[in-house]
């Protein structure tokens, strides 16, 4: 008979603790989706107040890989960007860009001992841009542009005119340009943005295919629909 008590005491206290167990194992489940659905709601949060702005503004700096005339090596430039962007929702916006290159063509041996003379190129362009991922921090987007191009080929070549040299002959013309933008965002309204493109110009009426990349700080403000 007493061993018989002490069987059921014992099978006793395994109920109370196992109950307890699963009690605190509930309790720990209920706390960890209370945390998840916080975080989740944070996350929603951010997002939404990142993504909502109205309006945004670009400034960088970069480099550009460029052919300086039709038989000339491609050369290196430096490169610098100021793009503004109107939301018309969290995905579609226009842009407004203006972009500034600065390098040395390399020109063949000529009689002139003109030697990698200065040259500078404009560009001023406008266009669409999707913004096809969005994260709390990070983000992507693609744009294609189009607008006018202004090249100023004669300034370092010493009064020599720059097609005698093999290069463009300054002038105005068509460009264009496909990109993407990759934003990784310190604050809702402040980010960094690294941006890869292909830049196309029509100097000399021939197809430059250019290669390049600005990056730089992009600052949000307003809000869509206000």
């Amino acid at each position: 008979m007493f061993g018989l008590k002490r069987m059921v005491c014992a099978l006793a206290m395994a109920a109370l603790v196992g109950t307890a167990f699963q009690g605190e194992a509930q309790q720990q489940d209920r706390r960890q989706r209370r945390l998840n659905a916080t975080r989740r709601a944070r996350i929603a949060k951010t997002i939404e107040e990142t993504y909502s702005h109205k309006y945004e503004l670009f400034g960088g700096v970069g480099y550009l890989r460029f052919r300086s005339g039709e038989f000339l090596q491609r050369n290196n430039e430096v490169t610098w960007n100021v793009a503004g962007n109107y939301y018309l929702n969290p995905r579609w916006a226009v842009v407004a860009d203006v972009r500034g290159h600065y390098g040395n063509a390399k020109t063949n041996n000529n009689p002139y001992n003109v030697w990698n003379p200065l040259i500078t190129h404009y560009t001023f362009m406008g266009g669409p841009q999707y913004r096809f991922y969005r994260k709390e921090r990070f983000s992507a987007s693609v744009n294609a542009l189009g607008g006018l191009a202004m090249g100023n080929f004669d300034g370092g070549s010493k009064g020599i005119p720059a097609d005698a040299l093999g290069m463009w002959k300054t002038s105005n013309t068509g460009a264009f340009s496909v990109g993407a933008n990759l934003e990784y965002s310190f604050y809702p309204n402040l980010a960094f943005r690294i941006a890869p493109a292909y830049e196309a110009t029509t100097f000399g009426s021939k197809l430059q295919n250019n290669m390049g990349f600005n990056m730089g700080v992009l600052y949000r403000w307003g809000v869509q629909g206000k």
